[in-house]
């Protein structure tokens, strides 16, 4: 990755933990979970949100590093319109992402949108568990979803 681009993904992600997209818990949700990175101590709660079968909208509220609030922030952003399944393969392919070291998935541009901008945290084993954290809660989310059918 040339530094020019490296750059355009660190100012990405350092603007979207400052304008935290989706942040703020509604009353009601469809699914709620809360996760905790006891490596550093980031933790959020996310909330889904659907609408005629499909994710309406995540919203969250946390505390953490850049790179998990950022995270939650884009996962926001890409959430919206996806069906059960696709949330399950987006965050089967972000997961595999953050498994590359940096070498990067097929498809990842065209399925994770933005949050491909996180690509080069896979580089950082210790900063994965900061990027996984709201996918994660998704992940439980949806498990939430399934176990009340």
């Amino acid at each position: 990755m040339s530094g020019d681009l490296a750059g355009l993904y660190q100012q990405v992600i350092l603007d979207h933990s400052r304008e935290k997209h989706g942040f703020g818990l509604a009353p009601t949700a469809d699914a709620s979970s809360h996760q905790l990175n006891p490596t550093c101590g980031d933790e959020l709660t996310l909330q889904l949100h659907l609408a005629d079968g499909v994710i309406g909208s995540v919203t969250w509220e946390g505390a953490g590093c850049s790179i998990s609030m950022a995270s939650a922030s884009l996962l926001h952003d890409l959430a919206p319109g996806l069906t059960l399944a696709e949330a399950r393969e987006r965050i089967a392919l972000f997961r595999e992402l953050m498994q590359s070291r940096g070498a990067g998935v097929d498809d990842e541009d065209e399925l994770l949108g933005d949050a491909i901008v996180l690509e080069g945290v896979s580089k950082y084993v210790a900063r994965v568990k900061c990027a996984m954290l709201a996918w994660v809660a998704l992940e439980a989310d949806l498990g939430q979803l399934d176990a009340q059918r």
